[in-house]
């Protein structure tokens, strides 16, 4: 099949055209995101500073810390650059890296708090083999999982988006009545 190479990018229409609303948007989700880059910053580095928690629930809690912090910038600075620069549109190289970045890292997120909820089940049902299932080393594995199968989460969503492009079918999405959000091909 020939690959659509006329897709170069993405209008987004927005939140709102309104310019007085988009800068007290600007102003409220750049607070927003500044509080939530600040709180996980400030969990793992009280986390990784202090000796007192070293177990494996905190050190899991320091890098989901970590995930949704990185999770947080994929989506935000791009909302916030549109908000305030009034261009609307990304680019389809940006566009998928985008959508890479935000599966890849709410896929690894869902992954460690499956691995968070199983350091629970350990420590409650199993107290006395606690120290070994939950050693360092396992704990490291277990964070290791969980970004490789973020990783393959992401990758597999780029390579069935990509297959869709090449098949002809067209990407434009409502994605909520309340936002009115569309995503369209430019001509």
């Amino acid at each position: 099949m020939e690959r659509m190479s006329n897709v170069t990018e993405f209008i987004l229409l927005g939140l709102t055209q309104d310019p007085g609303l988009q800068t007290l948007l600007f102003a409220v989700l750049l607070i927003i995101y500044l509080l939530t880059l600040a709180g996980n910053l400030l969990v793992s580095v009280t986390v990784f500073t202090s000796p007192a928690l070293g177990s494996p629930m905190y050190f899991f809690l320091s890098y989901l810390s970590m995930i949704d912090g990185f999770y947080s910038s994929s989506i935000a600075p791009k909302l916030l650059f549109d908000l305030v620069s009034g261009k609307n549109t990304i680019s389809f190289s940006g566009c998928m890296t985008q959508v890479f970045a935000e599966h890849f890292f709410a896929g690894a997120e869902i992954v460690l708090l499956v691995v968070m909820a199983y350091d629970r089940y350990v420590a409650i049902c199993k107290p006395l083999h606690y120290v070994t299932v939950m050693s360092r080393p396992v704990c490291a594995l277990l964070v290791g999982t969980a970004g490789a199968l973020g990783f393959l989460h992401g990758g597999i969503q780029i390579v069935f988006m990509v297959q869709l492009l090449d098949a002809g079918c067209f990407l434009c999405c409502h994605f909520s009545p309340l936002t009115k959000l569309w995503l369209c091909f430019a001509p």
